[in-house]
């Protein structure tokens, strides 16, 4: 063997050490140095490639995906249209997308901001089948993009009433959820319909979400109140009940589940973004509930939280019926169609049940077994993932509105109003533990179940400091 065919050894092993280290420090450099093929693709092509990503992230982020999720499906359908050095940074607000094209020619970045958040399962489920449909080559690019506009611009499904519908149900299936009477249930229906309706005007006089959230909270709980002192509510019934149904359909809106992916996924930014948010929204919930109550108790009328939840065999089986219904009304309230609704609604029944077995007969402590629960409904995302048919997002979001700490909030909050601020902020702490639990729950059950991407370079070992001779 040559002088020069030992160098050229060398010069092999140390570039596959490099790569195999690349490959193992994660992005982006394992995206700057992917090749580029044999041609560097022009402006055109670039932007729009660029341009069908962005649209596609822009759906996936307002709709309540994790970043991580976004970033990954946009990467994948940039490497799908033939650019495979991409760089995605999202910033809650905004996405920034930049394609890399070597030392021949310049980097093409765009960007594009998430104006609007909306809850659209249809949309995202059409959206879902167009990635597939081109993962497969069973589209092309200009396919893609023609049907995305459509799916995009689409109207929904079904009439906004409709939706009205189900966020009420949501309310009602909730209440019957915490051992509420047929009529509480029916007044936490109406109450929150009432919600529904007066949040759509606000929203369309620009109202800031903020002061939607305090309305929100004045109105379940003033409407409440004054039912309860014109003699709505009969003796042995717990009108308390409508306002926490109320409160947990006020915060089935909020992006817990992909704040704390983002962070356990390191998208800090985002998830702080996401996080302000939250709290933020609750706030204004916060501050309509407190500012009703501190009414009602200048007239004299007070609306004490409801005693320890009904337990038993009986009401087990109605509240995992109960649970069932929450997630399919919450997956009707955002459009989605009958085979998501089945799936949202088992998820729903399976994610409370083991929440239920777990504090009814193991003893185990709420934030514990919310937790644990949460992780069983992970576990079915992401076998879902693997299966497809159904976005994993509806299993995600619609399996954990059972699991929502609205009673916990409420009582948290009625503390703050009458008891003082120590034991306030105990029970509101709570809360905020439970959402927590739930959210890092669903994380880690999706984490585990998920099918695993395989690496790029397809690399699965160390290579040998020198090749054989």
């Amino acid at each position: 063997m040559t002088p020069g065919q030992r160098f050229t050894r060398r010069v092999r092993s140390a570039l596959r050490k490099e790569a195999y280290g690349l490959l193992h420090a994660g992005p982006p450099s394992v995206q700057l140095m992917r090749p580029l093929g044999p041609r560097v693709p022009d402006d055109a092509r670039v932007q729009q490639v660029l341009d069908f990503c962005m649209r596609v992230g822009e759906v996936l982020l307002s709709s309540g995906e994790s970043a991580d999720e976004t970033t990954q499906t946009m990467q994948r359908l940039a490497a799908v249209a033939g650019l495979s050095a991409v760089d995605v940074d999202i910033t809650f607000t905004s996405i920034t997308m930049c394609c890399h094209r070597g030392m021949s020619a310049a980097p093409v970045t765009s960007m594009r901001l998430v104006r609007h958040r909306s809850l659209d399962l249809t949309r995202l489920e059409e959206v879902a089948r167009i990635i597939e449909r081109l993962e497969r080559a069973e589209l092309d690019l200009d396919a893609a993009a023609t049907e995305l506009s459509e799916a995009v611009s689409a109207p929904h499904p079904y009439p906004r009433w409709v939706a009205t519908t189900g966020w009420a149900g949501l309310a009602g299936s909730i209440a019957l959820l915490l051992g509420a009477e047929p009529l509480t249930a029916l007044v936490a229906f109406l109450v929150t319909a009432l919600i529904d309706r007066l949040g759509r005007l606000l929203n369309r006089w620009g109202l800031p979400a903020f002061f939607q959230q305090v309305v929100g909270g004045m109105v379940a709980t003033g409407v409440t109140l004054a039912l309860f002192a014109v003699g709505m509510f009969p003796p042995g019934t717990r009108p308390s009940l409508v306002v926490a149904a109320s409160i947990t359909v006020l915060l089935s809106g909020l992006s817990v589940v992909g704040t704390v992916q983002d962070a356990i996924s390191s998208y800090y930014v985002t998830s702080a973004g996401r996080a302000a948010e939250i709290m933020l929204l609750s706030a204004g919930l916060l501050t309509g509930v407190v500012l009703a109550l501190k009414i009602g108790f200048e007239f004299g009328v007070a609306l004490e939280v409801a005693g320890e939840l009904p337990t038993g065999v009986a009401q087990f089986g109605i509240s995992a019926l109960a649970g069932a219904l929450a997630a399919a009304s919450f997956s009707l309230a955002g459009y989605a169609r009958l085979r998501p609704l089945l799936a949202a609604g088992l998820a729903g029944a399976l994610g409370w049940s083991t929440y239920g077995a777990l504090t009814q007969v193991v003893a185990f402590g709420p934030v514990a077994a919310t937790g644990a629960a949460a992780v069983v409904v992970g576990l079915a995302t992401g076998l879902l993932r693997r299966v497809g048919g159904v976005s994993p997002l509806v299993v995600t979001l619609a399996g954990i509105t059972p699991l929502l700490p609205g009673f916990s909030a409420y009582r948290g909050f009625y503390q703050l109003a009458v008891e003082g601020l120590a034991d306030g902020l105990v029970t509101v702490t709570i809360a905020l533990g439970t959402g927590l639990a739930l959210a890092a729950g669903v994380a880690f059950g999706d984490f585990v179940a998920r099918p695993r991407t395989q690496p790029v370079l397809g690399l699965t070992e160390p290579p040998s400091e020198a090749e054989p001779q």
